[in-house]
């Protein structure tokens, strides 16, 4: 596995060496170890979702409040998807930023996300499946939705055309009111460590 951190810090993407022959392929998609030395980050998985999107389906910006918090490992195991990791940490150097990876089925590429950090993604494909590894259990009330469309963010989505929506995500909070209404994690209590080694 390598493991490359992005412009926002502690969100790392993850590549994998497939191995191919006549049969098919096979690669290790996650392995603890090799995560927590090259990024010096514990995590112990506690839930792991689904979500099954039709095309042009856009869910997020999705993050967790502090207490509990919520890092995840994101992955595509069917379809495509256009993914965003969104800077949520308040006073964090790239607060307000985000980061994004095309998640393909197969390709093996995933995402991981700290505590604070937003999440969103577009599927490209009919069908399209994510993966989401936790490291907490869903608490309900706990959830942060901001406004994907947000024009502070500006996110650059892709779509052609309105996108499919839920309605929590249609009536979701503005960044700007998020940080009015003090829910979002503060970069003093998520900084990420110096990882201990790079792959």
């Amino acid at each position: 596995m390598r493991f490359t951190e992005s412009t926002l810090p502690g969100v790392f993407r993850m590549e994998v060496n497939q191995f191919r022959d006549v049969r098919g392929s096979f690669f290790e998609s996650f392995r603890v170890d090799a995560f927590e030395e090259a990024t010096g980050v514990p995590f112990v998985p506690r839930q792991i979702n689904y979500s099954v999107s039709r095309r042009n389906t856009l869910r997020g910006i999705h993050s967790v409040a502090l207490p509990p918090g919520q890092a995840k490992f994101v992955s595509c195991v069917r379809g495509a998807l256009r993914d965003f990791a969104v800077d949520l940490r308040v006073g964090s150097p790239t607060f307000g930023q985000y980061e994004s990876n095309l998640l393909e089925a197969g390709s093996g590429r995933c995402v991981y996300l700290p505590e604070g950090v937003g999440h969103g993604f577009l599927a490209l494909q009919d069908d399209s499946s994510i993966c989401y590894v936790l490291s907490t259990t869903f608490v309900p009330g706990t959830q942060i939705n901001v406004d994907p469309l947000d024009p502070e963010l500006a996110i650059p989505w892709g779509f052609e055309e309105p996108p499919l929506m839920s309605d929590a995500d249609l009536s979701a909070m503005s960044l700007a009111d998020a940080l009015a209404g003090d829910v979002l994690a503060r970069w003093d209590d998520v900084r990420p460590r110096e990882p201990v080694s790079r792959r």
